[in-house]
């Protein structure tokens, strides 16, 4: 990267972008305004890269960090890209798994502090005081699930493992994905990022309401709950069952009604589980309605 521009390289392993057979494209925004690919951005789009994000979308990311008061938090950490969250977070854990020594002799004096905290930033998630702390930011629900794009930030020989693990196996977030994100960021410009934010907080608070107005009108002598603050899902405790697995996976569906039983999500699925998680993100307010009704009636016959 820092060679001079006389430099004959006959070392690279990439294909040459005259044969790529997309030339340009357009991308209509919501807001009317568009995302375009002329020629020279198309082949940079189709390329692979030799880091794992882009030099033109990594100030925007660091720029919205830094908006969110982040600012403390990247004095000491390292970004990187990767193919969503969950991704990451496996690539995470066995890094964690392998530098666990190195972990745990660090600090010893405080042996009762947590060593090593990885969190995804939903909800109630925090930054907490730990030694070591990795942070999953997802944009599949900022901007639209199938770009496949997270960030990373953590300490950063931790993220640089991360970097080796991931050009180990996917080699990198879709280069085109990432230009499409940061021309759609520069687009928007800092106030038109956090109205689009403003606007999906807003719409996810409606869902929530309603689907908190039916739980209370159709389930509250059989269940309890707490209205999420964050996220897409309520999280709800049955009265007098102990298990839901059985209600939720064969008696729910003869009702027609799906939800997900708690235990799942278990460490253990077979212990017994309470709860059941009901998502408000894509039914309507009157889907949601009916399908407490009908949930409540499966209750109280079950009891």
């Amino acid at each position: 990267m820092r060679s001079p521009p006389t430099l004959i390289s006959l070392a690279g392993g990439s294909p040459n972008p005259n044969t790529f057979p997309f030339e340009s494209a357009s991308i209509t925004v919501t807001n009317g305004q568009t995302v375009t690919f002329d020629a020279a951005t198309m082949k940079r789009a189709l390329q692979f890269l030799t880091i794992t994000i882009t030099h033109t979308l990594q100030p925007y990311v660091l720029h919205i960090l830094v908006t969110f008061n982040y600012r403390q938090l990247l004095q000491t950490t390292e970004l990187c890209c990767s193919n969503l969250d969950h991704f990451s977070m496996t690539e995470h854990a066995t890094l964690i798994q392998t530098t666990k020594g190195h972990i745990r002799t660090y600090n010893n004096v405080q042996s009762q502090r947590i060593k090593a905290l990885e969190t995804h930033v939903v909800g109630f998630n925090v930054l907490s005081n730990v030694q070591f702390n990795i942070t999953h930011d997802p944009v599949r629900e900022m901007y639209v699930c199938i770009l496949r794009i997270g960030f990373v930030t953590g300490p950063k020989p931790l993220v640089e493992r991360v970097v080796l693990h991931i050009q180990a196996s996917t080699m990198h977030t879709s280069t085109f994905t990432q230009l499409m994100v940061s021309q759609l960021l520069h687009s928007w410009g800092r106030e038109g990022f956090l109205q689009h934010i403003d606007r999906v907080i807003e719409f996810y608070r409606k869902q929530r309401d309603a689907m908190i107005t039916s739980a209370d009108r159709w389930l509250k002598d059989v269940a309890e709950w707490h209205a999420p603050s964050a996220g897409m899902f309520l999280w709800i405790k049955l009265k007098g069952i102990s298990d839901t697995q059985k209600l939720i996976m064969e008696k729910a569906l003869d009702k027609e009604v799906l939800l997900v039983p708690g235990g799942v999500f278990m460490i253990n699925s077979n212990e017994a589980c309470a709860y059941i998680r009901a998502a408000f993100s894509l039914s309507s307010p009157e889907q949601m309605d009916e399908g407490f009704r009908r949930l409540s009636s499966l209750i109280k016959e079950s009891l």
